[in-house]
């Protein structure tokens, strides 16, 4: 049966089409929740492979859910993961090890999950089936250019580095989409504190200080609820963007460090920021990103930056003084 779906936010598009099986790895983490919801509102059968390494409760309340179906595994257990994709029509590997100094703590283990795995699941997909990867941003490094799709890779670490491959591994394949991800964003079933805006927010309600590096460094941003209706449009327009990749972020939002505390400070007024201007920042990506090339398709953002800070402000008081360092899933 024929279903009619109009996707939240994106006026312009109206398509007809049937609901398509999707295969999510690593789906029970911080992107991979909310996606996994969105998905399931709009009639998509969700199946998520994770390895659930942090005890993470993130996909309980989709139980009840006829089209949602879970799976404990591994994805470096090739043969389960080969008998998986066959029978999705969409495949995300979201599955990762993120981040930069976790992937440094276990460099076998990063190559293994953030390329070794997306290499497979491009080699063992068929022309029928879409495949799309998130990547981001740090693929860039540290530009004084405007980004855009075309830029060159600089990757500063080996994070960037895996996916940077893993990226020519999906567009090589000819049937793929790569989505190089901003700074990501917001609350979500399984969060994430040590993305920057979450976690200037969080250090600015409970330390009341923030002790910027570099304060100059650039970076855009974007919530993470837009990011999975993303997937959504990608998977609805998927023969317009297929082969393609797609800077995804929030054109108002290529800041400073120094402006984002400041945008923090107008909802949390006894926040000192502090510039230390002597010491490097070990992270040194910095960079202005284009994300028109998306942009000029009728895609579209629902969350600015400023929701965001007021969605963490009222969410943290949920989640009490718990810092959750989960770089596992993406």
């Amino acid at each position: 049966m024929e279903t009619k779906i109009i996707t939240g936010g994106y006026e312009n598009f109206q398509k007809v089409f049937k609901p398509k099986k999707v295969l999510i790895t690593g789906g029970a983490g911080y992107l991979g929740s909310v996606l996994t919801e969105v998905l399931l509102n709009k009639g998509y059968e969700v199946t998520v492979i994770d390895n659930l390494l942090y005890k993470q409760t993130s996909l309980a309340p989709f139980s009840y859910n006829k089209k949602f179906n879970f799976i404990l595994g591994d994805v470096r257990d090739e043969k389960a993961l080969k008998s998986y994709v066959e029978s999705h029509d969409v495949i995300i590997p979201l599955a990762a090890i993120v981040g930069m100094p976790a992937c440094a703590e276990n460099p076998i283990a990063a190559i293994d999950v953030n390329y070794k795995q997306v290499k497979n699941i491009s080699e063992w997909a068929s022309k029928d089936q879409m495949i799309m990867i998130p990547n981001t941003n740090s693929q860039y490094g540290s530009s004084t250019e405007v980004i855009t799709e075309e830029s060159p890779f600089s990757p500063l670490s080996l994070y960037a580095e895996t996916k940077c491959d893993a990226e020519k591994a999906v567009l090589d394949s000819g049937n793929g989409i790569a989505m190089r991800l901003a700074t990501v964003f917001g609350m979500s079933y399984r969060m994430r504190m040590d993305l920057l805006v979450n976690d200037f927010v969080y250090k600015a309600l409970t330390d009341k200080t923030l002790v910027l590096f570099e304060s100059h460094f650039i970076r855009n941003y974007i919530h993470v609820r837009d990011i999975a209706n993303t997937f959504l449009f990608m998977i609805e327009n998927y023969e317009e963007c297929n082969n393609n990749a797609f800077n995804v972020g929030l054109s108002s939002a290529n800041m400073s460090k120094l402006d984002l505390s400041k945008n923090i400070q107008e909802y949390v007024p006894e926040l000192t920021i502090i510039e230390n201007e002597f010491k490097k920042d070990f992270d040194q990506r910095n960079y202005i990103v284009s994300n028109e090339k998306l942009e000029s398709k009728g895609w579209k953002t629902q969350f600015t930056l400023t929701e965001g800070i007021q969605e963490l402000i009222k969410g943290y008081k949920l989640i009490q003084k718990h810092k959750n360092k989960d770089f596992t899933n993406l």
